[in-house]
């Protein structure tokens, strides 16, 4: 049996939920609004929130940033409307929320979203936590999700969007002292990142733009062409500065 929080301003959704929850042996709080189901999550955390988004004073995706926000987002939350948009249901995902069920909620879509819910929870209550015994290193971009999450529940992806504020900047390109800032339009982030990944390739053939070219997969005249575009100037091995063109015939031996 299972403690489950149901908060929706319908007095219909609610009792009707309370019905077939009550039926598979579960025990159901009722929140008509968002204050309820604020002093039912501070009277302790349920094992799982049935929580409808739109409601007159504060909308569901509304609180559900207050429990992440406060610390309060430790059990699984499944997202219920029907009037969402898929923009909301992917903001609410983003946030932490588990799942969500566009109404009229179909009987079997409700159970199975309700077991999946409380078998997340029981797994995350049986992990183990287990201290680090030296200190970790800092993520690569593509292990970010690594990092702790906005809320329990959150997906891999969704996680690394919410972190990426508070990390400020990240290594690219250990051993270089590169980084890559949060803080910057995507556009210009990715301009970054393209000009120093580009810089360690090269070095790593050893300036051999046709090696290089071939490792990350573009042709030899388009990577002239995008280190022209990016700025970055390498030397030959006599130190004389080369500037990119779209010539296949120009120096390929180079370092970065």
């Amino acid at each position: 049996m299972a403690n489950i929080l149901v908060v929706d301003d319908e007095m219909g959704i609610r009792e009707l939920l309370s019905e077939i929850l009550g039926d598979e042996g579960h025990a159901i709080q009722l929140a008509e609004n968002a204050q309820q189901a604020r002093d039912a999550r501070n009277a302790g955390a349920p094992d799982l929130v049935l929580l409808d988004i739109w409601m007159p004073d504060t909308d569901g995706v509304t609180l559900l940033k207050e429990w992440q926000r406060d610390g309060l987002l430790t059990m699984p939350v499944i997202m219920m409307s029907g009037h969402a948009t898929i923009d909301t249901a992917v903001e609410a995902t983003r946030i932490g929320a588990l799942n969500f069920l566009e109404k009229p909620i179909a009987l079997q879509k409700l159970l199975k979203a309700v077991q999946q819910g409380l078998t997340r929870a029981q797994e995350a209550a049986r992990a183990p936590v287990v201290a680090p015994s030296r200190p970790l290193a800092a993520p690569q971009p593509e292990e970010s999700h690594a990092v702790s999450s906005p809320g329990m529940f959150a997906s891999p992806s969704m996680q690394t969007s919410s972190i990426a504020p508070r990390m400020g900047s990240v290594g690219v390109a250990e051993g270089h002292g590169h980084t890559l800032s949060f803080d910057l339009p995507l556009r210009e982030a990715r301009e970054n990142f393209e000009r120093e990944y580009l810089k360690v390739q090269i070095r790593r053939f050893s300036g051999n733009i046709s090696r290089t070219a071939s490792f990350i997969g573009m042709e030899r005249s388009a990577l002239h062409r995008k280190l022209k575009s990016l700025g970055v100037v390498t030397t030959s091995k006599s130190g004389a500065r080369v500037a990119h063109l779209e010539d296949d015939d120009e120096e390929d031996e180079m370092e970065a």
